[in-house]
């Protein structure tokens, strides 16, 4: 059976707690003073902040439970190597503050104004990409959390993408999909799709690309890939040739960056901080503050050579305990 029940429920799971917490974004967000917006905002930001980072923890809080509700718990782990679900909460994938991304939306509504269009309408484009960053925001959280504490397991060697019932073409043609568990999951904005983890004893079936292909209806087909990308592939065409299976997708933030690194917990008082040392006084800052970069899981992924090094990146950057 793929993906397992389990796995299934999980990514539903998450994706209802990341709709589940735009739809509390979107309530912060009809507080805005329409003769004020950019000052309103501000004044709503920290309850935002609160609100969006709650999501967060709780998807990153699920991670350790699930695997062990799947492969059962592992008495002679340690402690020290335990998920810190903490970690992946107050930043975006890109480990980009929360509050800085959530002033996105604002800007987007206030440059839409200045540049003479309705109120009403620009607050609805803002709102929809407060809706993305915040849904991705959460579930980025939940997957990264899932990942490290795969990586955490040296049981588990890989993992086969779990892709949701709606899914966009890009997310389709790579269903299925094993990957090695130190690889970086590859998602857009607001992406739902989710994993498996595989070990020597739990070796869920992959379903392919032309399977999920294949389950979908005529109509969801023809949504999914335009009505001549569905009837090329009904044709026999190859779905990675009809779909460009890259594009739009990433291993970086919503955002995009080069190097993925946040400055969430680097004080002399955070956990990474300690760990990364380097500490220097910074002007403005109350505490010393590390200079070496504290690098997202994503990025630790792409430069790790191997699980080893994935772990003892993952250790010092504050992501494992």
């Amino acid at each position: 059976m793929s993906p397992t029940p389990e796995a299934v429920a999980h990514m539903e799971a998450r994706a209802r707690l990341a709709e589940a917490t735009g739809r509390a974004a979107r309530s912060v967000w009809r507080d805005i003073d329409r003769d004020n917006i950019y000052t309103s905002w501000v004044a709503l930001l920290a309850r935002l902040v609160a609100i969006v980072a709650a999501g967060q923890l709780a998807a990153a809080r699920g991670a350790e439970p699930w695997l062990d509700e799947l492969l059962g718990d592992d008495p002679d782990r340690p402690e020290s190597g335990r998920l810190v679900p903490a970690a992946l909460v107050g930043v975006d994938g890109g480990g980009r503050p929360l509050a800085s991304v959530l002033m996105a939306p604002m800007w987007t509504a206030l440059r839409l104004v200045t540049a003479g269009r309705p109120v009403a309408q620009s607050l609805v484009r803002g709102q929809a990409l407060l809706d993305v960053v915040v849904q991705t925001a959460v579930a980025d959280a939940g997957r990264a959390a899932d990942q490290v504490a795969m990586v955490s397991r040296p049981a588990i060697k890989s993992y086969v993408r779990v892709v949701e019932g709606g899914a966009c073409s890009r997310c389709v043609i790579l269903a299925g999909i094993e990957s090695s568990v130190s690889r970086a999951f590859q998602r857009h904005p607001k992406c739902k799709c989710s994993m498996d983890p595989v070990t020597a004893d739990h070796r869920p079936t992959a379903t392919s690309p032309k399977a999920a292909f294949d389950a979908m209806s005529p109509e969801v087909r023809r949504k999914t890939f335009g009505e001549a990308g569905a009837k090329a592939i009904e044709d026999g065409a190859d779905i990675a040739q009809v779909v460009n299976a890259r594009r739009g997708m990433t291993s970086a933030t919503v955002f995009g960056r080069r190097v993925q690194a946040t400055s969430e917990g680097i004080t002399s008082r955070g956990f990474a901080g300690s760990r990364l040392k380097n500490l220097q006084k910074v002007q403005g800052q109350r505490y010393r503050v590390s200079q070496t970069p504290r690098l997202m899981p994503e990025e630790i992924y792409r430069l790790a050579d191997d699980r080893d090094h994935a772990v003892r990146l993952l250790t010092r950057h504050g992501f494992i305990a």
